[in-house]
């Protein structure tokens, strides 16, 4: 096989773009590494480019909270102070390992080469869980979503949301501040989101209608103008007009073709030790896309295991060098 080992082939290639790909991207040029990225959407950022760009994001450490696509923006300029090389719109369908420190990677678009692969990969595909209902398809994309990409699309509306994970209450936390009624349907009595914001949630002029689910959507050919709510356990119903009504029942994921590379899988995710270490090695794995023992996926967990994965990854290549490199701020400017 001919590859020109100076232009070709990239010390780490980070398949998946979300904030742990960005942060190992980052990270990489901090350890001196050649770091190509790929990722299948059009933009950086993964679910929270794609899903809840609007969304306020709570678990990062030194920001009370922040917009989704601020955190995404911050992670690019931060990445991009290296110029890692950026390959997105493609698909990764395989990983093949020609030899020690030389991986295939095949894509929808190229064939790249690599000397360690970083798997940030989130949850893999992944697509909403839609309302089970014949008429739903109707009014999707019109006032019927499964996220929320404009925040002040919704301003003055009558929003009903239904869910009872932490999106949806985010979701009425905030819209509860710009919309003229925000109304919260669950199926149960009990939220699934964090305590501090279901107690927030108690002290806003949110509607709260439980346990109910949605049972009728009534409407024109093309505009959905109320829903009927009907207890789960019971017989009341009752009908609320709506300008939009926004779904989050949660969202199917698939590995897809990862699972086809010889990695070890458990419960749909990669398993990896505490070096990050896949089953193969040379391929590292690091957020929500990995299990281990005591694993909590939260963002900032995963911004931990990415320069964990990277300095591995690092070290396969060259053992001279130390898995704990200097403090970054010797590195960017310090002493």
């Amino acid at each position: 096989m001919n590859i020109n080992q100076s232009e070709n082939i990239s010390d780490v290639l980070i398949i998946g773009g979300g904030p742990a790909g960005l942060f190992a991207a980052f990270y990489g040029g901090m350890r001196e590494m050649s770091v190509k990225l790929i990722d299948s959407l059009p933009q950086p950022g993964g679910q929270l480019m794609a899903l809840y760009p609007e969304k306020y994001i709570y678990d990062v450490a030194g920001y009370p909270k922040i917009l989704a696509k601020d955190l995404v923006h911050q992670l690019e300029e931060q990445a991009y102070q290296f110029d890692p090389e950026m390959c997105l719109e493609e698909n990764v369908q395989n990983v093949e390992k020609l030899g020690e420190q030389l991986f295939k990677i095949t894509t929808t678009k190229a064939i790249h080469y690599a000397r360690t692969v970083v798997i940030t990969s989130g949850a893999g595909a992944f697509q909403p869980r839609r309302l089970k209902h014949e008429t739903a398809h109707k009014y999707e994309g019109k006032n019927l979503f499964y996220s929320i990409t404009d925040l002040n699309a919704h301003e003055g509306q009558r929003v009903c949301i239904s869910g009872g994970g932490d999106s949806a209450v985010d979701w009425a936390l905030m819209l509860s501040e710009i919309a003229a009624e925000t109304t919260l349907v669950h199926r149960r009595n009990q939220f699934r989101a964090h305590e501090h914001s279901i107690n927030q949630l108690k002290e806003t002029n949110v509607q709260i209608k439980t346990p109910m689910a949605v049972d009728e959507l009534i409407g024109t050919e093309d505009h959905l103008e109320s829903v009927v709510l009907k207890e789960t356990k019971g017989e009341h119903s009752e009908n609320l007009e709506i300008d939009s009504l926004i779904v989050n029942h949660g969202f199917l994921s698939s590995l897809g073709a990862i699972k086809e590379w010889g990695l070890e899988i458990e419960k749909n995710a990669i398993v990896v030790n505490q070096k990050m270490e896949t089953n193969i090695s040379g391929i590292y794995a690091a957020g929500d896309i990995t299990t281990y023992d005591g694993k909590v996926k939260l963002i900032a967990t995963g911004f931990g295991e990415a320069p964990t994965a990277i300095s591995q990854a690092k070290h396969y290549i060259d053992p001279d060098t130390r898995v704990q490199p200097p403090h970054s701020t010797r590195v960017l400017g310090g002493e």
